[in-house]
């Protein structure tokens, strides 16, 4: 028996998602991007950005434990910037549920899900120099972009990786 659902978010969503967003970034990115940075980030400010966008039309899905706790989300929808393929835009997991199957379980959907809407490829963008990238490389990809992202007041070099559905 699964001890987790994946459900597609609603708005009273918003707060565990922030916490996971927050949770996990202060956590996989750390000796990554800037402390000042990530002891910036904040749940209350990231719950605002998150009622917003589950009060509209989104693709955010939760993996949601029995106990009702939220241990990951996953963000997907169409390719920001060329409008062709599938993208990606977020998948973290709570550290304590990481390398337990759920991160697995989160990106299958996610590709499955895109796959239904009539997509063939989805595209991930990942921080070079983050360690769980290879998570990503489990699942076959091809590298076929990069670019530079400003996080605070840093730039990092990004890697597109391109996965067929």
């Amino acid at each position: 028996m699964k001890d987790f659902q994946i459900r597609k978010a609603v708005p009273d969503d918003a707060e565990g998602i922030a916490n996971v967003h927050i949770g996990s970034w202060k956590t996989t990115y750390k000796n990554i991007v800037s402390d000042e940075y990530l002891d910036s980030l904040n749940v209350g400010d990231r719950k605002v950005r998150w009622d917003g966008i589950l009060s509209g039309p989104h693709e955010t899905y939760v993996c949601e434990m029995n106990n009702g706790e939220i241990s990951g989300f996953v963000s997907i929808g169409r390719e920001r910037d060329e409008h062709q393929d599938g993208e990606l835009y977020a998948i973290y997991l709570l550290k304590d549920y990481q390398r337990k199957g759920l991160g697995s379980s989160l990106f299958t959907f996610a590709m499955d899900t895109l796959k239904s809407q009539g997509y063939s490829n989805m595209l991930v963008w990942v921080l070079r120099d983050n360690p769980s990238k290879h998570f990503y490389y489990s699942f076959k990809p091809k590298s076929c972009k990069e670019q530079k992202i400003m996080i605070g007041d840093r730039e990092y070099d990004e890697e597109g990786l391109l996965f067929t559905l």
